[in-house]
């Protein structure tokens, strides 16, 4: 599969701030770049939740490839691309190299090693799936799109801007959500409703409920199952049963409730997430000054 940046939704605020969430997939070798803007909120495909196996032919079938094959230089940045047979050579000893990996990668699984640890081998030719929303886009374009930047993050960024300036955004009204992967059929989200025992101060139990909805279809980028069967009851329980509960909050960040300003919330401007929506919000409502779990493993 190639690159990909797609347009998940798109929205405007009353005060005319822009939201949009998009789903991405891009060699994992540069997914750090991504990860140091802090603008952004990101869901991503975990090595440690997808199987060993799914992994393995993936990398096998599919390995994610260069985009430029820059000669060595002094620098950052490679100007000039190898070619003939030294371009070749490259190309050939990159993708040859992974079939040893592959091979010590069945090896592991084959004598019990967890796949938290087994598929870390495989990340140099695997592709990453992200979910990534943000209302202030100006500082991640301009570097990751820019010359300089490394061709595999610059060729993704090139995507996702094309992607954004094709795409028309809803004009929402103040408390009105953006729902990435928000459910389509209303008649299910609303028998789920009403039979959800939970309620909250400042939410509809049908938005409560298809809220949680979208936030449990954008946690399970985390094992690659957006393009199967979906399951509106499960996603439900997922976001409200496991999720809320255990402080992992970031998929609740791209859902987020229109603000008829442009004030900052979290890292957003003029919307508000549903994370902020959560009590404990910050995952856990034990300070962390006051535990010391654990902290015997580092004596032993």
């Amino acid at each position: 599969m190639p690159y990909e940046a797609l347009v998940l939704a798109d929205s405007i605020n009353p005060a005319g701030v822009r939201l949009t969430t998009l789903q991405i997939r891009y060699p994992r070798m540069v997914h750090a770049e991504l990860m140091t803007h802090r603008d952004l909120s990101r869901g991503t495909s975990s090595s440690r939740a997808i199987p060993a196996r799914v992994i393995r032919r993936q990398v096998r079938t599919d390995p994610a490839p260069p985009v430029f094959w820059g000669a060595n230089q002094r620098g950052m940045q490679a100007a000039q691309q190898l070619t003939g047979w030294r371009l070749s050579v490259a190309k050939w000893a990159f993708f040859q190299s992974r079939w040893f990996v592959l091979l010590v990668h069945w090896l592991l699984e084959k004598v019990g090693l967890h796949k938290q640890l087994t598929n870390r081998l495989l990340e140099p030719w695997m592709w990453v799936t992200v979910i990534v929303s943000s209302t202030q886009w100006n500082n991640f374009y301009a570097l990751r799109c820019h010359k300089d930047a490394q061709p595999e993050i610059r060729r993704i960024a090139l995507l996702m801007r094309r992607a954004m300036r094709r795409s028309r955004p809803m004009t929402l009204q103040a408390g009105e959500w953006h729902r990435p992967y928000g459910p389509s059929d209303i008649d299910e989200a609303n028998k789920l409703a009403f039979r959800y025992s939970g309620d909250h101060d400042c939410i509809s139990k049908y938005d409560l409920v298809a809220n949680y909805i979208a936030c449990g279809r954008c946690a399970r980028v985390s094992y690659l199952t957006q393009d199967g069967r979906r399951d509106a009851e499960e996603d439900l329980a997922l976001a409200t049963e496991r999720l809320a509960p255990s402080g992992h909050n970031s998929p609740f960040e791209h859902v987020a409730m229109a603000l008829p300003t442009d004030e900052r919330c979290g890292n957003f401007r003029g919307w508000k997430q549903m994370r902020k929506f959560l009590p404990n919000e910050d995952g856990n409502a034990t300070r962390w000054e006051n535990s010391t779990d654990g902290e015997e493993e580092l004596i032993n």
